[in-house]
């Protein structure tokens, strides 16, 4: 007679097969893994002090990501986090649970704020990668606005 973990075990790859047969076909509710990859999760918050110049930090969750997996974009107010985690690869495992999500990921991070983009860094250790982003200056100027007058001597609406 076999353990009970094996039957456990045989249920999880049957569960596994099924996933990668099927797919999303009968939606995410009847599987603990979501067929496109995965979202890491990130904090975004603001530094401000004397320091440094404010910035506005995102810092993402991204274990077992290899640096060069890892693609940064900044398209206006939103940080694109981008990558891939790859899958442990042993064909002698048998496994009995199964929760560290692999696959391809993009998240799109909505920072609040305009930063200055080429000036952006990005450190990565112990599995965070931190991304320091300079907040941009406002421009208090000033200006007067001039204001046209229809010929017709009604403003514009």
């Amino acid at each position: 007679m076999r353990p009970e973990r094996d039957l456990f075990a045989n249920f999880e790859r049957m569960r596994r097969e099924m996933d990668e047969l099927f797919g999303d076909v009968f939606g995410p509710g009847l599987s603990t893994r979501r067929g496109g990859g995965f979202s890491p999760a990130v904090d975004v918050f603001y530094e401000t002090g004397e320091a440094h110049a404010p910035r506005a930090v995102v810092q993402a969750e991204l274990a077992g990501i290899e640096p060069a997996e890892i693609t940064l974009e900044i398209e206006g107010r939103e940080l694109v986090l981008s990558g891939h985690r790859r899958p442990a690869e042993a064909d002698d495992r048998v496994y009995q649970q199964l929760e560290i999500d692999f696959g391809p990921f993009r998240r799109s991070i909505p920072l609040g704020v305009d930063v200055v983009a080429d000036e952006a860094r990005a450190t990565y250790r112990d599995g965070i990668l931190r991304v320091e982003l300079p907040l941009a200056e406002a421009d208090r100027r000033a200006r007067q606005v001039p204001i046209d007058i229809d010929a017709t001597g009604r403003g514009q609406a």
